[in-house]
């Protein structure tokens, strides 16, 4: 493998998810993990219903959406002003501690990011982050309307890069990113932060399932959808090992 780039999801990749945890919790005081957990299944349930029914919204719509019904279903009346605080915090989500020093290893390869989410959603992130300064483009699914694993989406990378499928390295933490983007053709690495094992403990320990526990049953151990990644690694700083044994192609 010679790679040209390496090209990354955002959204529980680089961008701590449960970062929102925190806003949720100040917001909606006792509700904050099950609305946190619950807005994310049904965000990432809506792109896939939207892309199945061909009636795409962008990602900004989608996000308030299913804010709007984990609120709903959880009986909590709020104020817009909370509504929107909540919703702020998607531009301004924790980088994972790692990001910024793996996404520099990497060079002199061509960096990005494919994202589900809307440009202007992107843009605020990454510049808020300073990732705009590693980055060489910032590739939005807006622009085919439809949202990852369809083919279209990725199809963006090498219309944005110029590279060929197998001159690209794709790195997500999301076990349904990983099967789109091996069935597209890519080269794979998966970012494993919860192993089985880990996570058949958690289901033992109490007969209580926890709304963390459950997201993390359902979101973050691989699919059974018959496309396995190329490698499995733990953290981000682990992709330079994978660089280094992968001359860039000039």
């Amino acid at each position: 493998m010679s790679l040209k780039a390496v090209v990354f999801d955002a959204y529980g990749t680089l961008y701590d998810i449960q970062s929102v945890a925190e806003i949720t919790e100040d917001a909606f005081p006792g509700y904050g993990e099950i609305i946190t957990q619950v807005w994310r299944i049904k965000q990432l349930e809506y792109t896939w219903l939207r892309s199945l029914m061909r009636r795409y919204q962008d990602f900004s719509a989608v996000t308030r959406d299913s804010l709007g019904y984990t609120l709903r279903v959880l009986g909590l009346a709020y104020e817009r002003e909370a509504f929107e605080r909540v919703i702020e915090k998607y531009l301004h989500l924790d980088l994972y501690s790692d990001a910024t020093a793996a996404l520099a290893a990497l060079r002199p390869r061509k960096l990005a990011i494919l994202s589900n989410g809307s440009p202007d959603m992107l843009s605020a992130l990454v510049r808020n982050t300073g990732l705009d300064r590693l980055l060489d483009a910032t590739i939005s699914v807006d622009a085919k309307k439809i949202f990852k694993p369809s083919p279209e989406a990725y199809e963006l990378i090498g219309e944005a890069l110029g590279t060929a499928p197998d001159e690209v390295l794709f790195v997500s933490s999301n076990p349904w990113d990983v099967a789109g983007a091996k069935a597209f053709g890519l080269n794979v690495a998966w970012i494993e932060r919860v192993t089985p094992e880990a996570m058949a403990l958690a289901c033992v320990e109490t007969e209580l399932v926890a709304p963390l526990t459950m997201f993390k049953a359902i979101r973050t151990q691989m699919d059974e959808l018959g496309f396995a990644p190329d490698h499995r690694v733990r953290s981000l700083s682990e992709l330079a090992g994978i660089a280094q044994a992968s001359p860039p192609v000039p």
